[in-house]
């Protein structure tokens, strides 16, 4: 008896190793696929890296890229003509042989990242949804759109609004009129990049939220307490990155970023909702089985 309970044992360990195992080699596959893409979408990329460069790369450098004509125009409703920018005082330069090169690659994995998102996601998601309960799938419906949605608002927020921002006021910002800003093409594309991934990023916090929520880490009531704090550490973010002392700037970054704190809220109340809903449905089918 023993060695056959031995056996048994053995055979179930054998069956929860093979399972580990199975699991650790979907999960290969899908992280194969997910980078996969990445890596056809930077190839893409790649090929057209000429026209990337010319209108969406270099386009924030330029005074007739579309944000800053959108700030003169708002500098003439206001009043106030410092908002209006006009030129930018700087040149981009390559310094090293191969850096064209190498930019031209490391600008190729970007947008690969950027537009490879949703379907990378989309293989991540396949991986972790059937591991969750029913209650918990049908919480989560939508994930991914709601995920890549935010994610490329986020990404066209940082584009079209933190980029530019950051990129007119450190062009023109020097110590003595006679230096000339020359940067190097490396540190621009540095600069737009984590400025552009970073407010990608940012934007799930929504999704930040209903995970916490979902645990029991957040609650609205809290959030909601903590409200005007929240506020003040947003203007602070707000500051931090968009180095411009422009307080018509630091607002700009600052609404979008306050906006998605009080959709954050909305969203722990619905989680909050739906726990007590689900302890109000399985208290009634307990009183019911203990009538019966």
């Amino acid at each position: 008896m023993p060695l056959d309970q031995d056996l048994e044992n053995e055979e179930e360990g054998t069956g929860n190793e093979m399972s580990f195992i199975g699991h650790l080699e979907e999960l290969r596959w899908h992280v194969i696929r997910a980078v996969g893409s990445i890596l056809v979408f930077a190839i893409v990329a790649f090929v057209y890296i000429k026209e990337i460069y010319h209108y969406v790369i270099i386009a924030p450098s330029q005074p007739d890229f579309w944000t800053y004509r959108m700030l003169c125009k708002l500098a003439d409703v206001v009043g106030y003509d410092e908002l209006c920018v006009k030129a930018l005082n700087f040149k981009l330069q390559v310094i090293g042989m191969g850096d064209s090169f190498t930019m031209s690659m490391t600008s190729a994995v970007i947008a690969g990242l950027i537009f490879a998102f949703p379907y990378a996601f989309w293989e991540i998601w396949r991986f972790i949804s059937p591991g969750l309960k029913p209650s918990e799938r049908r919480s989560a419906r939508g994930a991914v759109f709601y995920v890549t949605f935010l994610f490329f608002s986020g990404v066209l927020f940082g584009y079209y609004i933190v980029s530019p921002l950051a990129i007119n006021f450190l062009a023109n910002y020097t110590l003595d009129e006679s230096i000339i800003n020359e940067f190097s093409l490396a540190s621009y594309i540095s600069l737009v990049a984590t400025l552009t991934l970073a407010c990608g990023v940012a934007f799930q916090l929504p999704i930040v939220v209903f995970v916490l929520s979902k645990v029991g880490v957040l609650t609205p009531s809290f959030m909601r307490e903590y409200r005007k704090h929240s506020m003040i550490v947003i203007l602070i973010v707000a500051a931090i990155i968009t180095p411009s002392p422009d307080l018509y700037s630091q607002i700009l970054v600052a609404i979008p970023l306050l906006l998605l704190y009080e959709i954050s809220i909305m969203v722990s109340a619905k989680v909050e909702r739906e726990k007590l809903r689900e302890e109000k449905r399985l208290a009634t089918l307990g009183g019911t089985e203990m009538n019966d």
